[in-house]
């Protein structure tokens, strides 16, 4: 069985758990979950580094050994595997026995290649950032160029790995493999750094005890980059198990910022080749998130937790923002206003309203039950649109191969608008009233169809409403079980099965106050979905119902300027339609008014333009002001 190795960094416990964590999760969990679709055998990792010098100061303004510290910290790092519905199959962390053991025989290797050797250090050291820096770097300044905060300069005895040595080796691997460093920009970046020239490293430290000691000289413990480095291999087995090691080394996919690129793109391929192990496929730098516009600090006050973004709008919902909008490998910008566009556009009514609205007509005309149909007699958009779903697989394939996510979700969507299209021009309410059985069946079908495969499609991204998807079928997929190979092809596998539509799909989020535009100042109101993703309608009789009709003077004829200032006209949409019995003009009409209260009920004389069906999901403009009345 073909396998897929997929990383993030182990993610320094030092840190809160924001944004960044949380994108280059999620990215990794949409890759793995792609390629369990793919039936490969897929090894998901990540983890916490949990040593160095800032570990060791803060326990101990603590007042806590390193060892609590950690303990207790690690556990929001696990804790976010939950929160954002990860899949990893391991967690590393740099304190465990097997990583110290693989980090040791790492150390071991490199040093009998000859490519360690000891000497003295001197340069300019930046404690929170945990990286050196050379005076050219500094530019004059005693400043650190990440954080801007005051570096120090430090000498101490270190161990140094000849990163010198492996320049021309990494340049003719990166020349010879154009897909090892992503994006283009990141490829150029690195060429452009070892082309400069590379100076050896220092990997060791005397300065603090927390740390795995070298062997041999415990005065001395490694640096990040020999320990952080080689979780990779301490997931895959390295050193003791062989079998494992060999079925998931070399790692398929390592996913970063662009921040840490360097040290993954040129320093951790120096040390594979050291110690004669094979190099990764594929290194990608994702970009960095702003929110409005800003740089995320704590000063600020608009770090993204990410604990609170999925509790107030869903893990889905965060998963599917962050990957579809921004091209994986650029810079984003967050905003609250533009995550519930895309939740209400894009979730709500173009998945949210295809699912209400299909399964609700599959309800009305045929039972529930998906009907059987009639290949021969397709029209030409209808064999458009099965050509569509299937050659949804290549294209999506190809680009899952090269992290373009959002592309990916921009192809599904652009299949999902295909038919809420179709819904409109096929028109299965005139069908059924016209009684065209074979028309009508084959709207359904292809329309229960369509959903299936768009299942599987959004399953890597949302896999928890791909699953309530598959449920609402009611012989939808089984993800555990699935092969996109296999099931991505068109089928009739849902006919005879009678679904079970269940509650809307996706909430519609409804912001209380407009003037109200910070990123994260005040949560929103989430209003239960129907067709389109709005809320449920309230059961009022016909005769108890707010109408809704021309403001007119007191005498009956035209209005002046002061009486049309009291009118106050608002735009709802419409979540359900339906005929008043004994009633030639009448509909009555569920609509969100956007007050974020159920949905509200009026009465409409238009039955004689328009068919109830035709009106879903559109927009009406209401007298919100005017006075109920009874109608018959």
């Amino acid at each position: 069985m073909e396998k897929f190795y997929v990383t993030t960094p182990i993610y320094y416990v030092n840190d809160v758990p924001h944004i960044g964590h949380a994108y280059t999760s999620i990215a990794a969990d949409a890759a793995a979950r792609f390629h369990r679709l793919l039936s490969q055998d897929v090894f998901y990792l990540t983890g916490t580094d949990e040593h160095g010098l800032k570990v060791e100061k803060s326990a101990r303004d603590n007042g806590e050994e390193p060892g609590q510290l950690v303990d207790r910290v690690c556990e929001k790092f696990k804790a976010l595997t939950g929160i954002l519905n990860l899949t990893n199959n391991d967690f590393v962390r740099t304190t465990e026995e097997r990583h110290v053991k693989a980090v040791t025989e790492m150390f071991s290797r490199m040093k009998v290649k000859g490519d360690v050797y000891k000497d003295r250090y001197e340069g300019w050291y930046c404690t929170p950032c945990e990286a050196y820096w050379t005076e050219v770097q500094l530019a004059g300044t005693k400043l650190c160029p990440d954080c801007g905060r005051q570096v120090e300069k430090v000498s101490e005895e270190s161990y140094f790995f000849k990163l010198s040595a492996y320049g021309d080796r990494l340049l003719e691997h990166i020349e010879n493999n154009p897909l090892f460093i992503l994006p283009l920009s990141r490829r150029n970046e690195i060429i452009s750094m070892i082309k400069g020239g590379l100076k050896d490293l220092s990997i060791s430290r005397t300065s603090f005890k927390w740390g795995i000691p070298v062997p041999g000289d415990e005065r001395h413990v490694l640096y990040v980059w020999v320990d952080a480095l080689t979780n990779y291999l301490t997931g895959a087995g390295f050193p003791g198990d062989a079998a494992k090691l060999r079925r998931y080394w070399p790692c398929d996919l390592h996913l970063m910022g662009k921040d840490i690129i360097k040290f993954h793109a040129v320093i951790w391929p120096a040390m594979l080749m050291s110690a004669d192990q094979p190099l990764p496929k594929k290194i990608f730098a994702h970009g960095w998130w702003t929110v409005d516009g800003k740089k995320m600090s704590k000063s600020l006050g608009n770090v993204v937790d990410p604990l609170e973004m999925t509790s107030r709008f869903g893990r889905d919902q965060f998963r599917y923002f962050l990957l579809r909008e921004v091209p994986f490998g650029l810079d984003g910008d967050f905003s609250i206003k533009n995550m519930i566009n895309r939740i209400n556009s894009d979730l709500a009514n173009d998945l949210g309203n295809l699912y209400y609205r299909s399964l609700s007509m599959l309800e009305q005309f045929r039972g529930g039950v998906v009907p059987a149909m009639n290949y021969d007699t397709l029209t030409e958009n209808e064999k458009n649109i099965i050509y569509a779903a299937e050659s949804l697989f290549d294209k999506v394939v190809a680009k899952m191969e090269l992290c373009k996510f959002s592309e990916v979700l921009t192809d599904i969507w652009e299949f999902i608008n295909t038919l809420n299209k179709y819904i409109e021009v096929s028109a299965p309410w005139k069908l059924n009233k016209a009684k065209a059985d074979d028309g009508l069946n084959r709207v359904m079908a292809i329309l229960c169809e369509g959903l299936r495969i768009v299942s599987l499609y959004i399953y890597p991204f949302m896999p928890e409403t791909a699953e309530r998807i598959a449920k609402g079928l009611n012989g939808g997929t089984d993800f555990s079980a699935a092969d996109l190979n296999r099931d991505a092809k068109w089928s009739a596998v849902l006919a005879g099965t009678k679904v079970a539509k269940g509650g809307p799909l996706v909430a519609r989020i409804e912001i209380e106050k407009k003037e109200d535009k910070s990123a994260l100042s005040k949560p929103p109101t989430q209003t239960p979905a129907q067709a389109p993703s709005l809320g449920p309608s309230q059961a009022t009789s016909p005769a108890q119902v707010q109408a809704s009709s021309q403001p007119q003077s007191s005498d009956g004829g035209l209005i002046d300027i002061e009486d049309f200032k009291k009118v106050k006209l608002i735009v709802a949409r419409v979540m359900a339609a339906e005929k008043v019995p004994k009633a030639d003009k009448l509909l009555k009409l569920t609509v969100d008014d956007g007050s974020g209260q159920a949905g509200r009920t009026i009465v409409a004389g238009i039955a004689q333009h328009y068919e109830p069906e035709a009106l879903v999901n559109r927009n009406v403009i209401l007298v919100d002001n005017l006075k109920p009345v009874k109608l018959r």
